[in-house]
């Protein structure tokens, strides 16, 4: 079954101002060169990655702070 094209709705945004080091920024615009993407879609990228690693961070350490299954003892 083929997916169907719909034209993409641009997310609602806010404005956050934030304060770099000079140092991160001149690495982010120099990895930025001779792409399409600018500086702001790059640290919208970047944060839901590091929100996406956190999320799995979270699951995991849930995953081993629980207790075994009674269910799955052998008697």
């Amino acid at each position: 079954m083929s997916s169907r094209f719909k034209i993409p709705k641009m997310p609602s945004t806010v404005n956050k101002t934030i304060r770099f080091p000079q140092s991160v920024v001149d690495q982010v615009e120099a990895a930025l060169q001779g792409t399409d993407c600018n500086f702001s879609q790059f640290v919208i990228a970047a944060v839901r990655v590091a929100l996406e690693n956190l999320e799995e961070d979270r699951l995991a350490e849930q995953r081993q702070a629980k207790p075994p299954d009674d269910s799955e003892k052998i008697e």
